[in-house]
């Protein structure tokens, strides 16, 4: 059996100006790498750390920990930054991820950020529910239990996710109620076929911003993982603009 090679979390430490890139729900560092790199070229230091339970070959480690976890995570994140002295730092998210970027800049000192493909709104998780029992089958295959004892366990992760997916929607309601709150700039990526959330719901999150400048993109062909799908150099280069335009304090 070949050895299998999860992704880590990665820290492109480049220029002055500092990227919180944060991953999607089942996803790892691997969602931000070209988005990562596309920025370290640019001069950019770029961190991708993982949530809590993420990046492992056994997906009830993320149903073992919480949203509240995952807030813990991007504090975290944004103190390492602090610590290794960039404390001026711009935060996006790829779905999940843009939830608790949205928070960051809410509530932490940070000069901007935004969401790629975030169910900041949502009323209908089935499709999410549905990509995670996918996700379940592959990795425990992957991880070489058989089709019987994936089944057998199947109930149960359902049970589990249905849980933690109404937690997220609980803990994202907090979040909706501050939007107005943010004055600071924000970026806005929606895939046009996404098929996991209501990419609709990328208009009303930039209807609620309304002390925002909000810079809002829909790329019509891309799909939910808009970072590494076929837009993703046109992403990478628009998300570019809108980081080259903050304003940055570099003395």
């Amino acid at each position: 059996m070949p050895k299998i090679v999860l992704p880590k979390p990665f820290f492109f430490e480049n220029g002055p100006r500092a990227v919180l890139l944060l991953h999607a729900y089942t996803g790892s560092s691997a969602d931000m790498r070209m988005l990562g790199r596309a920025l370290e070229k640019e001069n950019y230091t770029v961190y991708a750390p993982h949530f809590t339970g993420h990046g492992t070959l056994n997906p009830e480690d993320i149903l073992a920990a919480t949203p509240l976890d995952w807030w813990e995570d991007t504090k975290k994140a944004l103190a390492f930054l602090r610590e290794k002295g960039y404390q001026e730092i711009a935060v996006m998210g790829l779905s999940l991820g843009g939830i608790f970027a949205t928070k960051a800049i809410e509530e932490e000192r940070v000069l901007g950020g935004g969401t790629l493909c975030s169910p900041i709104f949502m009323g209908d998780y089935s499709l999410v529910l549905k990509s995670f029992l996918n996700y379940v089958k592959t990795v425990k295959k992957i991880a070489g239990e058989s089709a019987d004892e994936i089944n057998v366990k199947l109930p149960t992760i359902q049970k589990e996710v249905e849980q933690q997916l109404q937690e997220i929607q609980e803990f994202t309601r907090s979040i909706q109620q501050k939007l107005s709150t943010i004055t600071e700039a924000f970026f806005i990526a929606q895939a046009g076929k996404d098929e996991l959330i209501d990419a609709n719901a990328a208009y009303q999150l930039k209807e609620a911003l309304t002390n925002a400048a909000v810079t809002f993109h829909w790329y019509e062909n891309s799909s939910h993982v808009i970072t590494v799908g076929k837009a993703h150099h046109e992403l990478e280069k628009d998300v570019l603009a809108f980081l080259n335009q903050l304003s940055w304090n570099e003395g």
